[in-house]
């Protein structure tokens, strides 16, 4: 087993097909091809599914990735302090839910890798894809929430997929809704507050479940209801159509300005938040480092962190 195997082996699932790492390491497909199935042969376990899409990682091979993303570390760094090369470019990927405080983090995470070059990858996106972004170690995390209602379907999907769900915090409903909104000047609301005004919900796809929904409350009907893609849009509507979301609570003024206010909903429910990521799978510094700006972020808003 060389490094030079482990390298190209952390390349092509980055890539998520052998064409590609080839491309990003300018070596000939067949060449590279062949270097996987001798590290396979050699250690004598199958560590990519191969399909004509592309490659994905047996469960054998997640586990692996752990250790050859810890090896290739740790010999960048010897390589820099004696061979004096430039530290190597810097890769973490994560998905989440429509989250202010996860893009804050990530932003503060960045900030601190003190990189020189980077490639960096931030995916606000639906429940299932960001379940199988981390399945497919497309995303290194997965950020979304459980309660009540979608736990044993979302831990069922996450034990089937080989992933762990680890709680961040546990936050009460809040609707998000424009500063202008008459509900903004309300100390609470109540379900029955919110029925003349425009239900706003992020659409989860083909996967369109109430069990992928990242709103409580998903099953209860509404006259009133806009599903969009993205967290601009939602805000936009916020503003121009007196709409409203579920969720957290916790907003960015940095990110989002002051035109939106949270205000507590009054129901007995909770969100639970957490991170998802592969079992047995090693993190790496960045992913760490990531969580603990997570972690910093929603202190700095009073919310406490479980564990």
């Amino acid at each position: 087993m060389t490094l030079q195997q482990l390298k190209y082996f952390i390349e092509t699932v980055n890539s998520g097909s052998i064409s590609k790492a080839a491309e990003r390491l300018f070596v000939a497909q067949p060449s590279l091809s062949n270097a996987l199935k001798d590290l396979e042969n050699e250690i004598g376990v199958e560590l990519l599914n191969r399909t004509p899409r592309g490659v994905s990682l047996t469960t054998d091979g997640a586990e692996f990735l752990g250790y050859a993303r810890q090896v290739a570390e740790q010999a960048g760094l010897l390589e820099q302090r004696y061979l004096h090369k430039k530290p190597s470019r810097r890769l973490c990927s994560i998905s989440a839910q429509h989250y202010a405080f996860a893009v804050n983090a990530f932003v503060n995470m960045v900030k601190k890798s003190g990189a020189e070059e980077y490639e960096f990858t931030l995916r606000e996106t639906r429940t299932h894809e960001i379940i199988e972004d981390v399945k497919t170690l497309r995303s290194e995390l997965g950020i979304l929430y459980m309660n009540h209602f979608n736990r044993k379907v979302i831990e069922k999907l996450l034990r089937d997929s080989g992933l762990a769900f680890h709680p961040l915090f546990t936050a009460k409903p809040h609707i998000f809704v424009s500063a202008a909104n008459p509900l903004a000047a309300k100390e609470f609301v109540t379900p029955q507050d919110l029925e003349e005004y425009p239900c706003l919900s992020f659409e989860q796809g083909e996967y369109n479940s109430f069990y992928f929904s990242e709103e409580i409350l998903s099953t209860a009907f509404c006259k009133k209801s806009i599903r969009v893609s993205d967290r601009a849009t939602i805000f936009n509507l916020m503003i121009g159509l007196n709409g409203y979301t579920i969720s957290t609570g916790i907003l960015s003024a940095d990110l989002n300005g002051d035109g939106i206010t949270a205000v507590p909903l009054m129901v007995e429910d909770y969100m639970e938040v957490g991170w998802i990521a592969h079992d047995p799978v090693q993190l790496t510094k960045l992913a760490l480092m990531y969580i603990d700006e997570l972690r910093r972020v929603v202190a700095e808003y009073g919310v406490k962190i479980n564990g």
